[in-house]
């Protein structure tokens, strides 16, 4: 799959101090407004008198001295700037330290360019017979006539596997359908105007799709197991998606970025503290199946235009918004009813039979999950969380947010 396996390793946080399961108010710290998000008042609503924002974004550094050159031989580059970690400390305070790359002797690293460039440019040759043989099929397939290279879960020999793996780790890695019942202090109406200000801070900072779907399934699962005051819900929504994005970005906003937009409502320390918790509610499992990713599998085994593609993740970023009753569908189900909405609606057809049997899924059993899909896409309009659909209005989406499914489904 497209991601390293050591982004979760970014993911680290400071502090052991921890934020007890019923978090206190930290209303009387609030400015009278926020940057994107205002308070969760008592009734629920919200200041939201948007400020300016940033789009500038940090990058990570930690590879500056190395030079490409002619020679790409191996060659051992010693840095003495390395990354931050946060170092956990008994009984004080978090500091930061930092970690560097140790130098390696020289005599370790001389290599003799005269005897090793011939052997290292057979190593490269694909036509060279050599005791390894490479399977040159694979890589004509990850590549189009243009040149551009193609998402690897489209090649056939892998693309059921992954499919097979997600559908079982989906069921591992869901929320509690119900969990907002058992919630004391936050109510789903605050649930929405937090996930659609998530959406607003990845517009604002240009962050990919799946970080907004894995923030809040991050989000979703955290608050499963705990109780969260009000006043503390945009700070775990503020730490989820600073896990996605490390998780997700190759280059994530820094720690200061997500502080900035809450109008320094919450403070680095008690972000890195939320992000400590979640991290440990999570049991480190960041790597989910979202609605995202089955989304574009079933769009590469049965193509459509590219207004269906758009509306298609338009209806399903719609879902993202209320828990109920979207969280009680698992997120191949969303996936194939977005679909299934998108195809109708723009091309008069609904479940491909291709689909239906690489899913496993008959259009019966989508129906459930395609009404409420429906009925949530018909009253978009008229919602006060807005957002989304101001996203897809924008050219680049082909404006879907402006198509109006039809009034009634022919699904009986």
């Amino acid at each position: 799959m497209r991601r390293s396996n050591k982004r979760d390793e970014k993911a680290q946080a400071g502090g052991r101090e921890t934020l007890p399961v019923v978090m206190e108010s930290h209303a009387s710290q609030n400015p009278p407004q926020r940057a994107v998000l205002g308070v969760l008042a008592e009734n629920g609503q919200c200041l939201r008198s948007c400020s300016q924002g940033t789009t500038a974004v940090r990058c990570f550094s930690g590879l500056e001295n190395v030079i490409p050159g002619k020679n790409m031989l191996p060659t051992c580059v010693s840095s003495k700037q390395g990354f931050t970690v946060y170092v956990d400390e008994l009984e004080q305070e978090s500091t930061y330290n930092s970690v560097g790359i140790e130098e390696v002797e020289p005599s370790i690293c001389e290599v003799d360019t005269t005897t090793v460039k011939p052997s290292f440019h057979l190593l490269l040759d694909l036509s060279t017979v050599s005791p390894m043989l490479v399977d040159t099929s694979l890589q004509s397939q990850c590549e189009d006539p243009r040149g551009h290279k193609l998402d690897i879960m489209g090649i056939v020999e892998y693309a059921e596997d992954i499919h097979c793996y997600l559908r079982e780790a989906e069921v591992r890695y869901r929320p509690k359908p119900c969990y907002m019942r058992k919630q004391p202090d936050i109510t789903t109406c605050m649930r929405t105007i937090l996930v659609d200000w998530l959406v607003e801070v990845g517009e604002e900072y240009k962050l990919h799709t799946e970080t907004l779907y894995l923030a809040v399934n991050y989000l979703d699962r955290f608050l499963s197991c705990m109780s969260v005051l009000r006043g503390k819900l945009q700070l775990v929504g503020t730490a989820a998606i600073l896990l996605a994005a490390k998780y997700e970005e190759i280059y994530p906003p820094e720690v200061e970025e997500f502080v900035y937009i809450t109008d320094d409502t919450y403070t680095k320390k008690q972000l890195l503290r939320m992000e400590h918790l979640l991290l440990k509610v999570l049991a480190f499992d960041l790597t989910v199946p979202t609605i995202n990713q089955f989304l574009l599998q079933y769009l590469q085994r049965h193509g459509v235009c590219l207004k269906t593609e758009n509306f298609a993740r338009y209806v399903a970023e719609l879902s993202l918004l209320e828990a109920d009753p979207f969280l009680k569908y698992l997120p191949s189900q969303m996936a194939a009813a977005a679909y299934c909405l998108a195809n109708y609606t723009v091309n008069r057809h609904f479940w491909p039979e291709t689909l239906a049997v690489f899913t496993g899924y008959s259009l019966s059993e989508i129906v459930p999950c395609l009404s409420d899909l429906h009925k949530a896409c018909l009253d978009a309009s008229h919602q006060p969380q807005q957002a989304i659909r101001e996203k897809y209005k924008m050219t680049k989406y082909m404006q879907v947010s402006l198509l109006e499914p039809p009034a009634v489904l022919p699904l009986q």
